[in-house]
């Protein structure tokens, strides 16, 4: 069963800002009322399936966050379709499903309540989200006062506790520390041992390696390629330097 499809999706952008109605008037006078766009994602069009283990990859500004983003239902599409199907569960960059004002704990109940989990469900894991987390000292302070390496943790301890059908992940990898690391990439591995969804965002490959099957590179809000691990990484890894070995000449 496919758990997500995207049909020829896009998400474009208002790239020029018009902020007072005199501006308004001298880019009218000047030719340039019409506002211009860019676009983070264009004409993308994949699936994936239940149980798959999804790698994305790419440069800064190639669409990858925008990608989870549709596919976890947090951004609509401006062309195309996006469909997602069971649980999903975001783990993404910092604030996205918390609040800064609630506490630690106050915001395991929030954040179980935007995934459809009833009070009652989360009472019986908020043991083991705080435990897996390591913020025992901290979870009864406001939201506010932790870093973004703190919240990834709580986000991701809840992500993953929840059991979730799906699992999205934006570079939860570039915060913590390496016992952190390798929590998260013993937890993915038990997620996705189990039948469950991951779709890890990152720029290390190595661990894309590790954790999954199948990736996506992405290049300027395009699919550029689509397939085995290996033999995407290798084919960006060669991109990647033949860049560096042009920049450098």
């Amino acid at each position: 069963m496919n758990v997500i499809e995207l049909h020829g999706v896009g998400v474009r952008y208002r790239q020029t800002k018009i902020r007072s109605l005199k501006e308004a008037l001298i880019r009218s006078v000047k030719g340039h009322a019409r506002p211009t766009f860019f676009y983070s994602l264009r004409d993308v069009t994949l699936t994936i399936r239940h149980g798959d283990a999804v790698g994305i990859i790419g440069a800064n500004g190639a669409g990858k966050s925008t990608l989870l983003r549709v596919a976890a239902g947090i951004i609509a599409p401006s062309e195309g379709v996006a469909i997602s199907r069971g649980t999903v569960a975001p783990v993404m960059e910092l604030g996205t499903g918390f609040e800064a004002e609630l506490s630690g704990r106050e915001n395991i109940f929030f954040n179980g309540a935007l995934l459809g989990c009833s009070r009652a469900n989360m009472r019986s894991r908020v043991d083991d989200i705080i435990a897996f987390s390591g913020l025992e000292p901290f979870i009864d302070a406001p939201l506010r006062t932790y870093s973004t390496g703190m919240v990834a943790r709580l986000a991701f301890a809840i992500a993953t506790t929840i059991d979730a059908e799906t699992v999205l992940l934006d570079e939860i990898l570039a915060v913590g520390d390496a016992a952190f690391h390798r929590q998260c990439q013993s937890r993915i591995a038990r997620f996705a041992a189990r039948g469950a969804t991951v779709v890890l965002v990152s720029h290390e490959l190595d661990a894309i390696e590790t954790m999954c099957t199948r990736t996506i590179w992405l290049h300027e809000g395009r699919v550029f390629a689509d397939g085995p691990t290996a033999d995407v990484i290798a084919a960006y890894r060669g991109a990647t330097l033949q860049s560096a070995a042009s920049a450098s000449a």
